[in-house]
């Protein structure tokens, strides 16, 4: 007689819930590194895809696509000379490991740096993506307070000092300098060159995730931490995701060589996708300046319309620094919002939005914000889905308060 199996019997402890059934987007989705469906540039990619195949579609008969195990040869030296234009940095394409996404960059890094019961040391607001990886991996990641420079060297200093009284050696120093997620701001080049000295000091490794340091309204930025390093003590990576499209799941990582070789030996996923790495290197050849130009404008009308949006339905009690650049803002309610909870009732009201403890080394200064990302949605959309995360959080906590004129002249307006 067949016995039904008990999977559940069987499988490892600690995994995950299951994903739940995917019932579509929320109909104001204010959550994730999404793009605008407008901006993505459909034909060209097509024509890309066509002119790469026909050159280098053979290629494909092989893992690595006769390019070796770092990546798609081609694809490397265009983000060698990106960089360089863009960031400063100096570097040949034997540096640059192509990865699946910066997510697998992440990976790459705590995989190889990280045991169980490790320190590593974070801004204190920062990625959720990257606290939850350290987390999961028994890692504790210690918050260093931001100014509106970013990540306090003289903090970072002091942390150390005390660690290091302790008899604990950090792994690494992560951080995001350019457009910190989630509070948008530019680290000074002078800050930059404290956190070299300091990581230098202390013999601790700096890992910079630059994931959205394409996309300025302005374009000026100072260079990049690894641009500035002349002791070879800076990880680099960033992505395709917020500039192309997340969905194509390609990023990079840059180190070292022999670093980046030992990268590679861990990186076991027979590689990233290669026909995403063939079409966007033959696309960003001819096209990535132009794009990244267009979608920040694109990106700096939403980011006004949802600064608009927050001002008209909640007035002083949402605070805010727009930021130079990216996909998101980060707004701060008065202590008697609790985001966490307000998250779980906007959601019941069709609106997502990121709470801010997720985003925080530390869960209490984060307590009563939330991140707003604005890159996908319509600009109708961000004034719809704010006007309804403002009725949210008055019927919940009473924020922001109304008089019953204003009351009247928004419901009528």
């Amino acid at each position: 007689m067949a016995v039904t199996i008990d999977y559940a019997a069987l499988l490892a402890p600690d995994l995950p819930a299951p994903a739940p059934g995917w019932q579509g987007r929320p109909p104001y989705n204010f959550i994730g590194g999404h793009v605008d469906a407008a901006s993505m540039p459909v034909e060209d990619m097509i024509a890309a895809t066509a002119a790469v195949l026909r050159r280098d579609g053979a290629t494909l008969s092989t893992y690595g696509l006769e390019s070796g195990p770092l990546g798609y040869q081609p694809l490397r030296e265009f983000v060698a000379a990106k960089l360089g234009k863009r960031s400063g940095m100096s570097i040949s394409a034997d540096q640059v490991l192509i990865t699946s996404g910066s997510i697998q960059a992440l990976d790459l890094v705590n995989g190889m740096f990280c045991c169980p019961g490790d320190t590593v040391l974070v801004e204190q607001f920062t990625y959720a993506g990257a606290l939850s990886r350290l987390r999961g991996l028994g890692v504790t990641p210690i918050g260093i307070p931001l100014d509106e420079s970013g990540m306090r060297a003289d903090l970072l200093a002091a942390k150390l000092a005390e660690l290091k009284a302790q008899a604990i050696q950090p792994k690494f120093i992560y951080v995001i300098p350019t457009v910190q997620n989630p509070d948008g701001s530019i680290m000074p080049e002078a800050r930059r060159a404290e956190l070299l000295e300091v990581s230098a000091e202390y013999g601790v490794p700096i890992f910079e995730d630059e994931c959205y340091a394409d996309l300025l309204w302005t374009g000026e930025r100072p260079p990049a931490i690894a641009a500035m390093d002349r002791r070879q003590q800076v990880i680099h990576c960033g992505s395709f995701s917020k500039t192309i499209a997340p969905a194509l799941r390609v990023g990079y990582i840059v180190a070292e060589p022999n670093l980046v070789a030992q990268m590679a030996a861990c990186k076991e996923d027979g590689g990233t996708g290669a026909l995403e790495q063939m079409m966007l290197s033959e696309y960003c050849r001819g096209h990535f300046d132009d794009h990244v130009a267009k979608v920040t404008v694109l990106l700096k009308e939403k980011l006004d319309v949802m600064i608009e949006a927050l001002e008209e339905n909640f007035g002083t009690t949402a605070e805010f620094t727009p930021p130079p650049g990216g996909i998101f803002l980060w707004v701060t309610f008065p202590d008697v919002v609790d985001a966490t909870k307000l998250a779980t009732a906007a959601a019941a009201r069709g609106v997502t939005i990121n709470p801010g403890p997720d985003w925080s080394a530390d869960a209490a200064p984060a307590r009563s914000r939330i991140r707003l990302c604005f890159g996908n949605p319509t600009a109708d959309a961000i004034r719809e889905g704010v006007k309804v995360l403002a009725d949210v959080c008055h019927e919940e906590f009473g924020i922001p308060v109304r008089s019953a004129n204003v009351e009247r002249n928004r419901l009528t307006g």
